[in-house]
């Protein structure tokens, strides 16, 4: 049973998809105001684009789409960051919660940069 566990631990669309349940999550707590009708759907948004991204570039149709694929999916990640941030001014009681998704994402953006750096270092190789 402790196998499946860190199994999934690197199972990037578990990982992604699970990311992307906690967005949603996460965007529910987020009261809705002048400010936060604007950042929250950007929000959801990219935090749930991370999975669907990686998803297909899983099912690139060539290395050239799994790149371009993988690299939105970084770009993803970075965005998600970002508007965590802006979360975390606009409501600072939800600050500690908005952190802990923020790490996540960094470490997603991280994967991802190191994906997309090993795909071009291959192709200029070839």
């Amino acid at each position: 049973m402790s196998e499946i566990k860190n199994e999934k631990k690197y199972d990037l669309e578990e990982r992604t998809a699970k990311y992307g349940e906690a967005t949603i999550l996460f965007a529910k707590k987020i009261p809705y105001s002048k400010v936060t009708e604007r950042i929250i759907p950007q929000y959801v948004g990219s935090g749930t684009a991370i999975g669907a991204l990686y998803c297909e570039a899983d099912d690139a149709e060539s290395g050239k789409d799994f790149k371009h694929k993988m690299s939105i999916a970084k770009k993803e990640a970075r965005e998600v960051k970002y508007w965590l941030r802006m979360i975390a001014v606009a409501v600072p009681e939800l600050k500690d919660e908005a952190r802990g998704l923020w790490q996540e994402g960094k470490e997603l953006h991280l994967i991802f940069n190191a994906i997309v750096q090993k795909v071009k270092k291959k192709n200029q190789a070839e």
